[in-house]
């Protein structure tokens, strides 16, 4: 993986304007991919404390970058603690450096230190990219879950942290 000078990631709410402008772009690339916005429900106190988490990336300053988890009641490769993974997004402009890796990493080291034992995510055929990082990262097919459980375009990953 690159190195990336500059790279900081700060916890944010969802609601902090840099995590609010990018999730509202993750959103717009899932209309241009999937012809419509993520309907997932998600609530700004699911990361929260206890709850979970949320992050922004910046590169030189600039927000690049997102990723959360919170905990969830799915339950996969023997872990009674589990946490999801939500809101991964790298800018265009930022993507190929090995950005995400980072903020995937972060968000392993970051769900470990609250005492989760394994993430699980749920992600969409149209994100190749996506299901590769997960693969090469030790992520592996789980039973589907979610809101879109069932859904001939939905993958579900975990791992054990």
């Amino acid at each position: 993986m690159p190195e990336t000078d500059g790279w900081v990631v700060e916890r944010r709410s969802i609601t902090h304007p840099d995590a609010a402008a990018l999730v509202e772009a993750v959103q717009q690339e899932y209309v241009a991919r999937y012809g419509g916005r993520d309907e997932s429900p998600v609530d700004p106190r699911d990361f929260e404390d206890p709850l979970g988490r949320f992050f922004v990336g910046y590169l030189d300053g600039e927000p690049v970058a997102t990723g959360a988890w919170r905990r969830s009641p799915v339950r996969a490769l023997g872990a009674d603690v589990t946490a999801e993974v939500k809101r991964m997004y790298v800018v265009p402009a930022a993507q190929r450096r090995g950005l995400a890796r980072r903020m995937l990493a972060h968000l392993e080291a970051t769900a470990a230190a609250e005492g989760i034992e394994a993430l699980v995510l749920e992600t969409g055929m149209k994100q190749p990219e996506a299901i590769e990082l997960y693969l090469s990262s030790g992520y592996e097919p789980v039973p589907g879950f979610g809101h879109y459980c069932g859904s001939e375009l939905s993958r579900c990953f975990g791992r054990r942290i």
